[in-house]
């Protein structure tokens, strides 16, 4: 109709970027927790200029990091771009000049060169703050002026955005997908990086097909690597249609691997056509393996291989178990929780064993979106749930949890989260009791503006 202008929903309300680099003292409101010192470091996608792309997909922005400094019950704010050699070629040139998943719209500029973004998570191992994106090596970030100081290319090739930190071995172990020479192929890596930051093995295995591994799931012995078909085709995005396409005619298979043994030895389970972006935690019991995961009937985000507009699809938590002496391939499958939800935490000092307490963000709205207005506690052993739904349109990120000390028991401390209020059209930063969320932040630290929603955060002590 005359007057209608389509807005891309990816550069509208709170996740239009906000451009400007500041530091800001905040005001708290309540009392941060003596115990509580260190650092929330969060990323998301922020593109410096107007994308090029008018299909611009909210994954390919570049990274931004914003820090939470907590000390002595103050909170201070910091936030910069990561700049990548794409940022600066852009920055170079005053606009926009790659385009994304649709490269063909890309400018003559950009192509061959890296258009890496370090938009997804940021992490820190071996005494390095690493921003991560699953299509490029590890980016390194200062962590206390959060200046950027590049690849490390120890690395040589992708790495995921999700990593696992073995809290045993001091070890951080990780997968890259479509590692091979030409795009949008179906070879992975696996490898694993020693306590001391050197990286030890990088393998390429192939899988089934092409396919958008977000994450995937490590235990203390094996490793799990979930190929579902949210599919890559190169011979696709050069038609104009999609890179990244759901087809849900294909199976979802996990490459399950013992993380010691040769990549030749990975078996192969398989389900019906889902998708996960996040699991929760993986271990091992009496011969078989237990993985929790946010399970999707489809994968979100992202079209048919038509380019048609997929489905709207809501995650929630769900059971895998996989008989590793048994004969069959398949996944058993039971549900968890039926509280529509994503990014899901627990206390990793457990990671890769068996748990009780897990977290995540919630939609009580069902409204099959990533806006999630709510944060919930599940204690995995009881079933109990419990949950604090935020009021007027606020919205929250991904809770992470924090030890109230190295040695506190399982589920002991606090939660963190950045909550968007739409009203005020800015952000704070909030503290849980990681025991008793229901009863609402213990303290609040208010940043003058807005945060963008991003994806993922970690804590780093103080």
């Amino acid at each position: 109709m005359d007057g209608d202008v389509r807005i891309n929903p990816y550069l509208a309300g709170n996740f239009a970027p906000v451009r400007s680099e500041d530091d800001f003292d905040l005001k708290v409101v309540g009392e941060i927790p003596k115990g509580l010192r260190g650092t929330l470091y969060r990323t998301g996608p922020n593109p410096q200029f107007e994308p090029r792309d008018p299909n611009y997909h909210w994954f390919t922005g570049d990274g931004m990091i914003h820090a939470f400094a907590v000390e002595d019950g103050k909170v201070t704010y910091r936030n910069r771009y990561v700049r990548t050699p794409k940022f600066e070629l852009e920055r170079e040139h005053g606009r926009s000049l790659f385009a994304g998943f649709n490269p063909m719209a890309s400018d003559p500029i950009a192509m061959g060169k890296d258009g890496g973004v370090a938009n997804t998570n940021i992490v820190s191992h071996a005494g390095r703050l690493l921003a991560l994106e699953e299509g490029h090596m590890p980016f390194e970030m200062e962590p206390k002026t959060l200046n950027s100081l590049g690849y490390v290319e120890a690395y040589r090739g992708r790495v995921t955005a999700h990593p696992k930190l073995d809290p045993k071995t001091g070890e951080m172990v990780w997968f890259g997908y479509s590692v091979g020479e030409t795009p949008l192929n179906a070879t992975l890596s696996y490898g694993v990086t020693d306590k001391t930051g050197n990286v030890v093995r990088r393998s390429n295995f192939e899988a089934p097909y092409s396919a958008m591994l977000h994450d995937f799931m490590v235990t203390e012995n094996y490793v799990l690597f979930p190929v579902m078909p949210l599919t890559g085709s190169l011979e696709r995005a050069m038609k104009g249609l999609p890179a990244y396409a759901w087809e849900p005619e294909k199976a979802a298979y996990v490459g399950v691997m013992r993380r010691d043994a040769d990549v030749s030895t990975i078996r192969w389970f398989h389900t019906g056509a889902c998708y996960v972006f996040h699991p929760m935690n993986a271990y091992e019991v009496d011969g078989k393996i237990v993985a929790d995961v946010f399970r999707y009937d489809s994968a979100p985000l992202f079209p048919l291989a038509d380019g048609s507009r997929g489905a709207k699809s809501a995650a929630r938590l769900a059971r895998w178990t996989f008989d590793l002496s048994g004969a069959s391939d398949a996944i058993r499958e039971e549900a968890i929780d039926d509280l529509d939800g994503e990014f899901p935490r627990f206390d990793e000092r457990l990671a890769g064993g068996a748990y009780r307490h897990g977290w995540f963000a919630g939609d009580t709205t069902r409204s099959g979106s990533v806006k999630l207005n709510a944060i919930a506690h599940i204690d995995l052993t009881t079933g109990k749930r419990s949950v604090y739904e935020l009021n007027g349109g606020d919205l929250t990120s991904e809770p992470v949890f924090t030890p109230a000390s190295d040695n506190a028991s399982e589920g002991e401390g606090w939660l963190t989260a950045v909550i968007w209020r739409a009203a005020e059209n800015r952000s704070d930063f909030a503290v849980f009791d990681a025991q008793n969320v229901a009863a609402g932040p213990i303290a609040l630290a208010e940043v003058p503006r807005r945060v963008p929603f991003g994806f993922h955060g970690n804590w780093v002590a103080g």
